[in-house]
């Protein structure tokens, strides 16, 4: 899907207001004499943040409220440039007033207290605080025009007005709901030999968000599989269908050990004899390649394995099933039934309070799930929202969003998932978005994640007794307990966000976050080098 990218504040100006409320940098600012800029500048701030929510809705269909959100997300990192300036300075006078303390010359000579460069660099600040306070006073002018106004509920500060939630551990397992019949009508597919020669494929076919994978893994782990077939691989492929990284990766599940330095061809030998005269079934997991030449050299190596071999592929492309295995070997998995859907909205909503002692927040939630289309994805997401929600207004609000009724067109995004990001509180907000640099189905750890955070300065202390390692768990873990991550199902010690998630971050960053990799064909946009905050490479071949 084509993903534009939005404009989202909230995330920055929570930032802001948390560095202009720094007593040493207002005192220094004092000493500068802009202290009196500044406080306009959080003034106007504060006035925007009413309506931010309001605006964040209205610009997925409003394109004048879209370019003014643009203009004042790059006002915001102006500002953010000059408050870090600020703080460059505080803490250099710092570091003088230790070599003064200390009496060593080498601290003077090396941290010098003025020099023309200095000079020059205080000219141009003054210039850049005087243009912020002129665009600043034209962004808030300009809002009255758009009808703006500060949205029932909305999160004051953007924080959550309700008690800091408690996340599952990281070994929650919802149950899987609706999907026996399917599971049963896939595992009959499998073990049908009359499909076709010694290699076949089945596919199941659904839209982002159905289940596909988690079917598929159903069956991959169920005993009956086991013990019809002696071989079994499950891979994530995902949009780069990379022939060699695909084989390598069914190799390691058929013939576990260092065969990473040996060439493409010793790798595509070595599967040929492991899978020769033997039954095996790969799964390959959420592919879009439409190419048959690609298909055709994965395969290649497969195709003397036993009679009643099988290569079963997800997919939300009909197209991509037809190519890989004809028009009558492809599963179409539907969406759920409300009352399935219940069950999994209800797992998640009330997985730490009883839904027989609050029958009116039921009755809400079976409207939402009505809502949610049958796709267990956006079940699960608002169940996570909810879980820590506790009054009919709070569940009345998402009931009622605005959000629902946006034509799909222009949305792009399920609904379901725009709600859940709309009602995060501010810092998980910016986390989250920093997750756009992650390509599609790209497995991370949860501390290299967490550090990544804390280099970036998107966790915030409210005390110096917080250790930022542990902040920044409690944002993971809020984050996983609603659904924006999920344990990869290769590597239990690894995490992965659902592609669909991934196209909300990436709506969400826009073209602040950059991911490259070494398909890149194309040059970077010069507007798109003008924004990019955050940059990511991914090599996918060595």
């Amino acid at each position: 899907m084509e993903v534009v990218g939005e404009v989202v504040l909230s995330v920055s100006l929570e930032l802001l207001f948390s560095k202009l409320d720094s007593s040493d940098l207002l005192k220094y600012a004092r000493q500068k004499q802009v202290h009196t800029e500044l406080m306009k500048w959080k003034t106007g701030l504060l006035e925007i943040r009413e309506v931010l929510d309001d605006a964040e809705v209205k610009q997925i269909d409003k394109q004048d409220v879209k370019r003014w959100l643009a203009d004042l997300r790059d006002l915001a990192y102006d500002v953010e440039d000059v408050l870090d300036e600020f703080n460059y300075q505080v803490m250099r006078r710092k570091l003088v007033a230790e070599g003064d303390a200390a009496s060593t010359s080498k601290v003077r000579k090396f941290i010098p207290t003025c020099t023309p460069i200095q000079a020059m660099r205080n000219v141009k600040l003054g210039s850049k605080i005087k243009n912020i306070t002129r665009r600043l006073e034209e962004i808030s002018a300009e809002k009255a025009k758009f009808g703006l106004e500060k949205l029932k509920g909305q999160i004051e500060g953007g924080r959550a007005a309700t008690q800091s939630p408690t996340p599952p551990p990281l070994a929650f397992k919802p149950g899987v709901y609706g999907r026996d019949e399917d599971k049963t009508k896939i595992l009959a597919m499998l073990n049908d030999e009359s499909l076709g020669g010694n290699l076949s494929v089945v596919s199941i076919v659904a839209m982002g968000g159905m289940g596909k994978t988690t079917l598929a893994g159903l069956v991959y782990d169920d005993e009956e599989t086991s013990k019809h077939f002696a071989l079994k691989a499950r891979v994530c492929v995902s949009d780069q269908f990379h022939v060699e990284t695909i084989t390598r990766a069914v190799l390691r599940h058929i013939a576990p050990g260092n065969n990473d330095s040996l060439d493409f061809h010793k790798i595509q030998r070595i599967v040929r004899d492991k899978t020769k005269g033997k039954r095996f079934l790969i799964v390959l997991d959420d592919v879009w390649n439409e190419k048959y030449d690609q298909w055709d050299s994965l395969r290649s190596p497969l195709l003397e394995g036993a009679p009643g071999s099988k290569i079963l592929v997800t997919t939300r492309n009909l197209n991509v099933a037809t190519m890989m295995g004809g028009d009558k070997s492809f599963y179409e998995l539907k969406p759920l039934s409300d009352d399935d859907c219940w069950l999994v909205f209800k797992k998640h909503a009330f997985e730490n309070r009883n839904v027989n002692e609050h029958p009116n927040l039921a009755l809400i939630g079976k409207e939402i799930v009505q809502k949610c289309g049958g796709v267990p994805l956006a079940a699960k997401a608002l169940g996570g929202l909810l879980r820590d929600k506790h009054t009919e207004d709070e569940w009345n609000i998402i009931l009622a969003s605005k959000i629902w009724n946006l034509p799909g067109d222009k949305c792009g995004i399920l609904p379901a998932l725009r709600l859940s990001y709309n009602h995060l509180p501010s810092h998980l907000k910016r986390c989250f978005a920093y997750c756009a640099l992650f390509p599609q189905d790209y497995e991370f750890k949860k501390e290299e994640l967490i550090l990544l955070w804390m280099a970036e300065g998107l966790i915030q202390q409210s005390n110096e007794d917080e250790k930022m390692e542990d902040l920044g768990d409690d944002y993971f873990c809020e984050l996983l307990s609603r659904s924006f991550f999920q344990s990869s199902n290769s590597n239990k010690s690894r995490f992965v966000m659902h592609d669909l998630i991934n196209d909300l971050a990436k709506s969400i960053a826009g073209d602040t976050c950059l991911h490259l990799d070494d398909g890149l064909q194309r040059s970077v946009p010069e507007n798109t080098r003008e924004n990019t905050r955050h940059s990511s490479f991914i090599r996918h071949k060595i």
